[in-house]
């Protein structure tokens, strides 16, 4: 047997041998570690949503200018008449436009009947809307809530001139026994006495407010019913399982959730009340009387005022007398329709 020499494995190398440098075993230094920035996120911003976008920024401009230049309009084609106006425009009840010479003119009446109409109307409808959203979105069976809703719905369908007919023929005498009882008893309160018009005749703000919180039921329905049904599942459940009952979580979690949508969409209708022109333009009779505050008197509002004069336009001073009623109206309808949207961003908020 043969003594075959051994071989061994070197040592490994020690920090202070030569070749064996800080950074390894070849003598090169290490790199350092060091963080770069990320790099920016990139929008990739397709040709589609640029002309989209384009579209919709083109398109609130548009309107926002076509507004504009509406108010606009009504200011310059109103102040000839109103610098021919006699009277005080705002606080006047005369209005004589005939001699354009000696004109007097003044919307306070229209002002006062439009929104007593307006308001009465409101009163109505919104108990009338909250009550129905309630049962539609709480309490109806899924299979009879979408036909109900469409119902209600199509109300709003329904023109103006046909509301206006079935107010004065059909409506009107229907309800004249409940307006003299009501005239009859209760005329110690100011709302209940009696007005510039007849309570037997029905073309009173009485008829014309009934008829029209019919008119606006739809808008304030249609929106509160929509906020209603965007309750959060987990508070109705929550509620439940602390054990409250169908109208307890009704009260305390659907309504309080809803509230700026049913105030908001209840403004949208009073927007809709205010402009209301052809049916109370053949519910309510013209008079020579002051406005007293009776939901019994009659008169004429902003907008059934021009359409009946209309006819009347000799030259456009006349015109103008009508115009500057319409810049009432016109800013009216605005600031109640900014309330609307400003209550709406405020539940967004």
């Amino acid at each position: 047997m043969s003594d075959a020499p051994t071989q061994s494995a070197p040592p490994a190398p020690g920090p202070g041998d030569p070749g064996v440098g800080a950074g390894g075993p070849l003598g090169a230094p290490e790199a350092p570690i060091t963080s770069s920035p990320a790099a920016p996120a990139r929008t990739v911003t397709r040709p589609a949503d640029r002309i989209f976008t384009t579209l919709t920024t083109g398109s609130a401009v548009f309107v926002t200018v076509l507004i504009g230049a509406i108010g606009a309009f009504l200011i310059w084609r109103a102040v000839p008449a109103l610098s021919r106006n006699e009277v005080n425009f705002l606080t006047s009840t005369k209005w004589v436009t005939t001699d354009i010479n000696h004109m007097a003119f003044g919307v306070l009446d229209l002002f006062l009947v439009t929104v007593m109409v307006s308001v009465f109307a409101l009163v109505l409808a919104m108990p009338v809307a909250l009550g129905i959203a309630i049962f539609l979105t709480q309490y109806s069976p899924k299979r009879l809530a979408k036909p109900l809703a469409y119902v209600i719905d199509l109300l709003a369908a329904v023109p103006s001139i046909v509301y206006g007919l079935w107010g004065m023929l059909i409506f009107a005498p229907a309800i004249r026994p409940l307006a003299v009882w009501l005239n009859e008893n209760l005329a110690w309160i100011p709302l209940f006495a009696t007005g510039s018009g007849s309570v037997r005749g029905g073309g009173t703000i009485f008829t014309a407010g009934i008829v029209l919180a019919v008119m606006i039921l739809p808008v304030i329905t249609a929106v509160t019913r929509e906020v209603f049904t965007q309750t959060p599942t987990a508070h109705i459940e929550a509620a439940l399982a602390l054990g409250a009952t169908k109208w307890e979580v009704v009260k305390t979690t659907v309504i309080p959730f809803g509230k700026s949508g049913y105030v908001s969409g209840s403004m949208l209708g009073l927007g809709r009340a205010l402009g209301e022109t052809m049916a109370l333009y053949m519910i309510l009779r013209t008079t020579t009387k002051d406005f007293s505050g009776s939901l019994f008197d009659t008169g004429s509002t902003l907008a059934s005022k021009i359409a009946l004069g209309y006819a009347e336009f000799n030259n456009d001073i006349q015109a103008g007398a009508y115009i500057a009623a319409g810049l009432v109206l016109f800013v009216l309808t605005f600031v109640v329709n900014a309330g609307a949207r400003a209550a709406i961003a405020g539940k967004k908020d």
